[in-house]
This record gives C-alpha cells, structure tokens and sequence, in this order.
C-alpha cells in the first residue's frame, strides 16, 4: 500500500513541475520579441487566434508591397539626400515599416494565404495601381536624383506614398475583423498622417 502511494505522490510531483516548466518556457519566450513595442507579441497573437475576413487579407496582401516600396524610397536617402531632415524622416520610415511588413507577412501565413513576393529590383508597375504607389519610371527618376532635387522628388513623392497607405489603412479601420490588423491600421494612420504634415513643412521650406 506504502509503495502504492509513494508512486502516486511521484507521478503528481513529476506532472506539477511539467507543468510549471511548460510556463516557464512560454513566459520567457515572450521576452524574446525584440525590436518592436511592448504590446507587439500581444497583437501578434491575437491576429493568429482571432477571426478575421476577407478584408483584413486584402489589407495586409497590399500593405506588404506598398511598405516595401516606402522602405525601397528611403533606402535611398541615406546617399543622396542633402537635407539632415529628410534623412532622418527617411530612417524614421524604415525603422517603423519594416517590422510592420514582418508582422502582416506572418499573418498571411497564419492565415493560409498568399504572402507578395519581395524580390531586390521589383516590377513597380505591378502595383502602380494600388493608392500612393509609384511606377517604375518614378523609381528610375528618384534613383538617379541627388541633393535638394532628391529631397524635393523624395518628399513629394512620399507624401503621395503616405496619402495611399492612409487611404488603405482607413478602409481596414472601417471594414477589418481582425483586432490586430485594425489596431496597426490605426496606428498607421496617425503616424503616416503626423509624417504627412511634416513633409508638406519641408517641402515648403525648400
């Protein structure tokens, strides 16, 4: 009977500290999400449990290849851009969409959809009729600019940018399902809408 006991008592012990390890683990995987605001893993998660619909796809399956585009834009400033303001604003740009577009490619691929291929010199047309986009002879044109000219091309062009990614954003804010993908929409629209104002101010000081 003693024995009985003593491998019952064993085998609760080994299932309580199982259990406390499991926890363990899943708090100090947590920790490990870096480069992105507090209330990031949160979001992520519930953007790969909550429902989300058609529009929610739509929004991320063509944010993906417009943040590309921004961030390809911007790319560019660090060499050809003379005003100290413009390659801040473009550092700026980068750091905030880049991890957006890792965010929302792990969505689709949570969700069982399509993710937009990103390929090094990408065919700008494709998309030239998404809001805000330029085509590839813009991209030409920005690439080859340089000093005031660049800065000038650079922010009038991404004031367009911006205007199209709002305009995008504000639909999902409307018609998403998605907790997480309204939630970014949201917050791309009050940054990109602040970025908007200070480009304007910029091109007016020119």
């Amino acid at each position: 009977m003693r024995s009985t006991r003593t491998v019952i008592r064993r085998a609760c012990l080994a299932a309580v500290a199982v259990s406390a390890a499991l926890t363990l683990t899943a708090c100090g995987g947590d920790s490990g999400d870096s480069g992105s605001a507090a209330s990031s893993p949160s979001v992520s998660a519930e953007a790969s449990a909550g429902a989300h619909n058609a529009q929610d796809v739509s929004f991320a399956q063509g944010m993906i290849p417009h943040h590309q585009q921004a961030v390809e834009m911007a790319g560019l400033a660090a060499d050809r851009a003379s005003s100290a303001e413009v390659k801040d604003l473009a550092a700026r740009i980068e750091k905030a969409q880049g991890p957006e577009i890792e965010t929302m490619t792990g969505w689709l691929k949570t969700w069982g959809e399509k993710v937009p291929e990103s390929m090094p010199g990408m065919d700008h047309s494709a998309h030239s009729g998404m809001a805000g986009m330029m085509d590839s002879a813009d991209m030409e044109k920005l690439g080859k600019a340089s000093g005031k000219d660049f800065d000038s091309m650079f922010l009038t062009m991404m004031v367009e940018h911006h205007e199209g990614a709002v305009e995008m954003a504000t639909a999902e804010k409307a018609k998403g399902e998605d907790q997480a993908a309204t939630a970014m929409a949201g917050d791309i629209v009050t940054a990109q809408t602040a970025e908007i104002g200070e480009m304007k101010k910029l091109l007016g000081a020119n």
